[in-house]
């Protein structure tokens, strides 16, 4: 049969699919019954439409017909009209990759681009199909298990990030039509946290694009809004359980790790919380891989800014973040001179500036101590620098204050003495090991005499180890104008005019997701592995004994009933206040973890 009789014999529009009509000869088929829809003769154009909405994927003939209509449709791109052919293109958009095999994907897909690229009256609705497949149908979700429906997966995600790329080059608009279709289209958290999972892989996928580099730093926004999502979704109830009693979180257990080991965690099977805390994990796995991936292209110092205005967006001020955190970390031991100075330095410039809030500020400190402690990757130079810069800010602010102890009035002053002690916790032999480093802390010996008194107010259990390293360490001088002693929790905070301490706030303490650990455990300073000022291995040390720091070593113990002689003093508690050892080391021994953690706007 010709052209012309295709034209004109109306049994041939019947045909699209017949291998014995040549490829003009269907097109040709196909325009015909496109214009005749105009003519009010819907009949052909009908069967058209029922042949789009086929999806039997177990019919080849079926399969072959809607092959051979999709590629005669993607020919006759300029004859559809959005008026007189909405039901065809409703079906064209409503079809579903997942649904068919390989060559009616491929046909399906030519047809997006085509109408793409077209006109852009169709650009939103191709563009809005294609990402509608980061979504799986729940057969999907339900099966990713069988090796069939992995390839299937990869067959389907493989051809939608091909088409974006594709319809991105020929439409210039494209990318600026697309990102807020995908922020619209962002799964919200629920028991399928796998499509979470899956969505955000393919948002990875488009970062490392040519598309990426138009919108990377909204891919990053949506990915780490879902990432905090996820997070905080998850109770501690939930995370602190598994087989053993002892769940996927657990506490660093110091004295059963080696350097180097993975830390013990749950198993997976045991998860209370729905499958998120495994969600999670693959979530926070696929982040690390994908700056991975950045690195060794040699982006990630141009992804590492996208990160970080994420981080701040969405991370820096959330209550409670347990994981997510840990993006900003990995980022900078994959780049410690770059991306690991970048971060101090931004959290730094946080905590000292005016134009921010203060519960921003005082959570930026809050990771820059965290991060300074943990960061196995940052050399000895680098922390003293910063702490030099803490030190200096905290003298500053006692050289023009002339208040007395007020938390809620001093509590920026107060988080940075806090963030210091914590700090020379986990690096103070380091630090007095360098003649200059040791010079660079002399004023923190003024700003713990102040009267604000920032020895009552910090977590007890952090001054306890700093004053504990610090006598071992000889960091002050000797005189009887400053008294240390192990500081617990007692009856004279309590006493203390009701004021409240600092709470506990170590953002960067040992991620305990299982594979997200194994990232992070390399380059990560467990508190097993630090090495203090004391001797580790001569813990039984009299239990009374007293750091007389600037004078005479006589007692001020007749006047340890006196509250304003001890303050005065800088005795930290009353001795003897608590009832057996065992309590007294409990409280003394550092937090190690993100026990369910408090920010600084609680205070």
């Amino acid at each position: 049969m010709g052209a012309s009789e295709a034209l004109t014999d109306p049994s041939s529009l019947y045909n699209v699919g017949n291998n014995d009509l040549s490829d003009t000869e269907t097109v040709l088929n196909v325009r015909n019954a496109l214009a005749s829809v105009q003519n009010g003769e819907s009949d052909l154009y009908d069967q058209f439409v029922e042949t789009i909405q086929i999806n039997n994927r177990s019919d080849d003939a079926l399969g072959a017909q809607l092959d051979a209509l999709l590629k005669a449709l993607s020919g006759s791109v300029a004859c559809i009209d959005v008026n007189h052919h909405r039901r065809i293109l409703s079906g064209i958009f409503g079809m579903s990759l997942w649904d068919h095999k390989l060559h009616v994907m491929d046909a399906l897909v030519d047809l997006i681009i085509s109408l793409a690229a077209s006109s852009g009256k169709y650009l939103d609705n191709c563009l809005n199909m294609l990402i509608r497949h980061f979504v799986p149908p729940p057969w999907v979700i339900d099966r990713l298990w069988q090796n069939r429906v992995i390839v299937q997966k990869q067959n389907v995600l493989s051809r939608v990030h091909e088409a974006l790329l594709k319809i991105s080059l020929l439409v210039p608009l494209a990318p600026s039509r697309l990102f807020p279709m995908l922020a619209q289209q962002l799964p919200k958290i629920n028991k399928k946290d796998q499509v979470v999972v899956i969505y955000v892989e393919n948002l990875l996928k488009l970062e490392n694009s040519s598309i990426g580099q138009v919108g990377g730093g909204m891919i990053f926004m949506m990915v780490m809004e879902r990432l905090r999502d996820l997070d905080l979704e998850i109770d501690w109830d939930d995370i602190l359980q598994d087989d053993s009693n002892r769940g996927m979180f657990d506490m660093e257990l110091e004295d059963a790790m080696n350097e180097g080991d993975e830390l013990p965690v749950g198993s997976l099977n045991q998860d209370t919380s729905g499958g998120k805390i495994e969600s999670l994990d693959k979530l926070m796995v696929a982040c690390f891989d994908h700056l991975e991936s950045c690195n060794l292209h040699g982006r990630l110092d141009q992804v590492f800014e996208k990160l970080f205005d994420s981080f701040e967006n969405f991370i820096l001020n959330t209550y409670k973040s347990k994981v997510s955190q840990f993006l900003m970390f990995y980022a900078c031991s994959l780049d410690p001179e770059n991306c690991g100075v970048k971060f101090g330095s931004k959290l730094l410039d946080i905590f000292l500036s005016s134009n921010k809030p203060r519960p921003t500020r005082m959570s930026a400190v809050a990771y820059l101590a965290s991060y300074l402690a943990r960061g196995k990757f940052l050399p000895v130079s680098y922390v003293a620098t910063m702490l030099k810069r803490l030190v200096d800010e905290c003298a500053d602010y006692c050289r023009i204050c002339n208040d007395d102890i007020r938390p809620e009035a001093h509590q920026l002053f107060y988080s940075g003495c806090q963030a210091i002690m914590y700090v020379l916790c986990f690096r103070m032999r380091s630090i007095l090991d360098v003649p200059r480093f040791r010079s660079e802390l002399i004023p923190l010996e003024s700003i713990l005499m102040h009267k604000l008194n920032p020895l009552m107010v910090c977590l007890p259990s952090v001054v306890a180890e700093f004053l504990r390293q610090a006598k071992a360490g000889g960091l002050f001088v000797v005189s009887d104008s400053f008294i240390f002693e192990d500081l617990l929790e007692s009856e004279l905070s309590r006493a203390f005019g009701g004021c409240e301490r600092l709470d506990t706030f170590f953002p960067f303490d040992p991620c305990l997701l299982k594979s997200s650990n194994s990232n992070i455990s390399g380059n990560f300073i467990y508190w097993s592995m630090v090495r203090p000022t004391y001797d580790k291995d001569d813990e039984e040390e009299e239990d009374d004994a007293e750091i007389i720091v600037n004078g005479n070593e006589e007692s001020d113990e007749e006047d340890e009933g006196d509250l304003d002689y001890a303050l005065n003093k800088m005795s930290i508690t009353p001795k003897h206040s608590f009832k057996n050892k065992m309590e007294r080391e409990r409280l003394v021994k550092m937090p190690s973890m993100i026990r369910p953690s408090t920010s600084p706007e609680s205070l």
